[in-house]
């Protein structure tokens, strides 16, 4: 496994500088006030971010204004505090651990990580964080999938992707979804990488930024087929559970809070 100091530095102070904010997504969503008759200034660098990573060869940027849009929805219906400019990182770059929600997208093969940026992810996962990779093109053996499913055997060759169960609590961490979503309906399911009964990896076909992308004008860059609008309401609230399932894990596990959730349906 890799170790360095530089990496020890970075893992403490990602869990420093996010603890009171976790905390604070907790209490919102219990519906408790986490510091009553206090008022805190939040800056840029205490709020969720959207990060995206970029890699070597094909397109690891296929649908720009993706993270834009889902974080405008993240802030409209949710009490998370997030940015709504995307931020890049590589794999082997140190800052990488400062964030706990990492998206990787494309639409074509790519090449190889080098072993510094499977060691650190790999690295990042282990700790708590969470990686979105979403298939653009949403063809299985082709492509973009052929190359993730290499890299993923490398980040793990010892725990293969497995299909996630309708009952994950990805599935049910803010709204009640019963399968996946995005652009297309490639899959109807979400795999994933589970370490310790916590989701680290989360891997769909199906174009969820396809669905979420408005371009400058605001009009939407890419219909949603077969199902449309109805579709891509699905696909957001999909995206907006993961970011909420990378913040809480399984916390929404208990089914004390199924009736808090069901009135998100209406």
């Amino acid at each position: 496994m890799f170790h360095n100091y530089c990496v020890s530095m970075s893992l403490w102070f990602m869990i420093h500088r996010n603890f009171w904010f976790f905390i604070c997504v907790i209490c919102v969503i219990c519906g408790f006030e986490p510091f009553p008759g206090k008022t805190f200034a939040m800056g840029d660098a205490s709020k969720f971010a959207f990060v995206q990573l970029q890699y070597n060869g094909g397109n690891w940027n296929p649908r720009p204004n993706a993270g834009k849009r889902l974080m405008w929805e993240l802030i409209k219906r949710t009490s998370v505090e997030a940015r709504i400019d995307t931020i890049t990182v590589r794999a082997d770059d140190d800052n990488l651990f400062e964030y706990p929600f990492i998206y990787m997208s494309g639409d074509q093969e790519f090449s190889p990580l080098s072993e510094k940026e499977i060691n650190n992810l790999k690295l990042y996962l282990e700790f708590g964080g969470t990686l979105l990779i979403d298939d653009s093109i949403g063809k299985s053996d082709f492509g973009f999938d052929k190359s993730v499913r290499r890299e993923i055997k490398r980040l793990f060759p010892n725990k293969p992707l497995e299909k996630l169960p309708t009952d994950h609590t990805v599935l049910k961490s803010f709204y009640l979804l019963n399968q996946a979503y995005g652009r297309v309906m490639e899959k109807s399911y979400l795999e994933g990488i589970t370490l310790e009964n916590r989701t680290v990896l989360i891997y769909s076909q199906n174009d969820l930024g396809g669905a979420w992308a408005k371009d400058p004008l605001g009009s939407w860059e890419y219909e949603s087929i077969p199902g449309g609008e109805t579709q891509r309401a699905m696909a957001f609230r999909l995206g907006i559970n993961i970011v909420m399932y990378s913040l809480t894990g399984d916390y929404k596990q208990d089914q004390v809070h199924l009736p808090f959730i069901l009135k998100r349906q209406m």
